[in-house]
């Protein structure tokens, strides 16, 4: 039987990035979603038939639990996450579907992650966080920490050339990243800091060196304190390339009023602006990421770092790969651990490694 992956907001970048991999990787029959018909018939034609497209928009409740019905594994793609409610996770539950998501705020993972029992009892897989940050960044985590008899601190960086090769949502996930203030695990307890603050100059693999990086509220800030019980200290920083991006960022982080932030119109008008400067600045700029995974702990006895570094030269399509390979592991039965879980409880080590390796994606290490 051919398995059937649905997927989610999959007419945007992240989403065909994601689409791009399995159907690269697996032989799935892939049906990705859209408001828009038109879009349909260009995806058919391109594919050869093994990608399909079903307008669907999330309001519709039937047609959606009927896709997911007919599907072997659901991929949500639909983001911004900030405004989602969880009925398709939920729906996946119902119908005994596994889900797999890019997520990447805190307020749609806690949701999520409510719903552990009744997906563990359903016999159902959720993973959520999927993506390249969220997502092989936390895997890389997971990496370092085993190099440890006792992991201590994590300090996770970020950076993205211009628009990353995403679409305008994952502007207004950046924006939307500076409403509010949020809890970060300092020190052994939960500390209030403000995003977009106590820039950093991090050491970054090349083209990027060094660049500077700002607090971000991630899912992982909270989520990898849970996984990993001895480590004290977690944090998360981002930055753009080129830094005047960086600058504009703090500014509206900073300067603007905070219940101006706090408007949807707001967040509107910046993203469509920030997107149209990106469309300028990527000729020169790129579109890449690069991520830096840094773990403190104790080893035989004495305190020790272990680094972590990946660059890719676009953001969306090392997304893609991230839940890609999570998506072709849970297909191919290699993973399965029911209940919801972020990546970094869900997946081990070795298929992590096996899955990058498999889509050409190095991550170096190295013992500071």
């Amino acid at each position: 039987m051919t398995d059937r992956v649905l997927i989610l907001g999959g007419r945007g970048r992240i989403g065909s990035s994601v689409a791009q991999d399995i159907a690269t990787h697996t032989q799935a029959k892939i049906t990705i979603t859209g408001r828009s018909a038109e879009f349909g018939r260009a995806v058919s034609l391109s594919s050869g038939g093994q990608v399909q497209f079903l307008v669907l928009d999330l309001v519709e409740v039937d047609k959606l639990r009927d896709a997911i019905a007919n599907s072997n594994l659901v991929i949500h793609c639909a983001g911004p996450f900030h405004y989602r409610d969880t009925n398709v996770l939920e729906t996946c539950i119902a119908e005994g579907v596994n889900y797999v998501d890019v997520s990447d705020h805190r307020s749609y993972t806690s949701k999520a992650l409510n719903f552990h029992e009744q997906a563990a009892a359903a016999g159902v897989t959720a993973i959520i966080n999927t993506g390249i940050f969220p997502g092989i960044s936390n895997s890389m985590v997971r990496q370092g920490v085993e190099q440890f008899d006792k992991p201590e601190k994590i300090h996770l960086s970020y950076l993205v050339s211009g628009s990353g090769g995403a679409g305008i949502t994952v502007m207004r996930t950046t924006f939307l990243g500076l409403q509010y203030p949020f809890e970060a695990w300092i020190d052994g307890k939960w500390e209030i800091i403000k995003p977009y603050s106590e820039r950093e100059i991090v050491e970054f693999p090349s083209p990027y060196q060094r660049s500077g990086v700002y607090w971000f509220d991630m899912p992982e800030t909270f989520t990898l304190p849970k996984a990993f019980p001895s480590v004290k200290t977690v944090i998360t920083k981002f930055g753009s390339v080129p830094d005047f991006y960086n600058h504009l960022t703090w500014i509206a982080a900073h300067v603007f009023p905070k219940w101006l932030m706090q408007r949807r119109y707001m967040i509107e008008f910046l993203s469509h602006v920030s997107h149209s400067m990106t469309d300028v600045t990527n000729n020169f700029s790129g579109i890449g990421v690069a991520v830096r995974s840094e773990v403190t702990g104790q080893k035989n006895g004495k305190t020790a770092v272990y680094c972590s570094t990946v660059v890719h030269e676009n953001t969306a399509i090392a997304s893609g790969c991230g839940t890609g390979s999570i998506a072709q592991l849970l297909l191919e039965g290699k993973l399965k651990k029911p209940g919801v879980f972020p990546v970094e409880e869900a997946l081990p080590t070795d298929l992590f490694e096996e899955a990058m390796q498999s889509r050409g994606i190095k991550v170096a290490h190295n013992w500071l």
